[in-house]
């Protein structure tokens, strides 16, 4: 019997002792490019389904009219098209530099429209831990969380006022640098 506590023990300690080893010995991905850790996909998405399909609400305050899918679409182009990008616009470099990438929420093929708006709503209040996406919870309030994510989840079937808002701001050309005029100091008259 001692045997066998014995061996239990020590089997339990190694995963543990080897597993600090390889953290500590940097051989642990870190970098944005590096490949990821076998099941780190599957246990990352199975702890945040279970987390937001046990707090996530289930009603919206804010209902999907074209006035609050008209100011979701601001709050987005403000908070959030840096990272997931704008309607038939390629990922931002940032975006591209990110691990896992965030998904590009106004393109066909990862649009949340199937999602709850309240999973929504969860994730943009909430954030998502080592993903790069902060909680908003303490910069919008409320209704500016409900109101981005109606528009999300209604980005296929948006009012025109609501696409005419996701419109990219075009910002002007930086001036050319200039370098200053190289001048003689000036003497002082007698």
């Amino acid at each position: 019997m001692k045997k066998f506590i014995l061996g239990l023990v020590v089997g339990l300690l190694l995963p543990v002792i080897g597993g600090y080893f390889y953290i500590k010995g940097g051989m642990m991905p870190v970098a944005t490019a590096s490949a990821p850790l076998p099941m780190e996909e599957k246990i990352a998405r199975m702890a945040l389904g279970a987390r937001m399909h046990k707090e996530m609400p289930k009603n919206s305050p804010v209902p999907a009219d074209e006035t609050n899918l008209t100011q979701g679409a601001h709050i987005y182009l403000e908070n959030c098209a840096f990272c997931h990008g704008y309607p038939d616009q390629p990922a931002s470099n940032a975006a591209k530099g990110m691990f896992p990438l965030p998904p590009q929420l106004l393109t066909h093929d990862e649009m949340v429209t199937d999602d709850p708006v309240g999973a929504t709503y969860w994730k943009v209040s909430n954030g998502i831990r080592l993903t790069g996406m902060p909680g908003f919870n303490d910069m919008l309030t409320p209704t500016q969380m409900w109101q981005v994510s109606q528009m999300l989840a209604n980005a296929d079937k948006l009012p025109d006022p609501a696409k005419a808002a996701l419109k990219p701001v075009s910002t002007p050309a930086p001036a050319p640098a200039t370098t200053p005029a190289t001048t003689q100091p000036v003497k002082p008259k007698k």
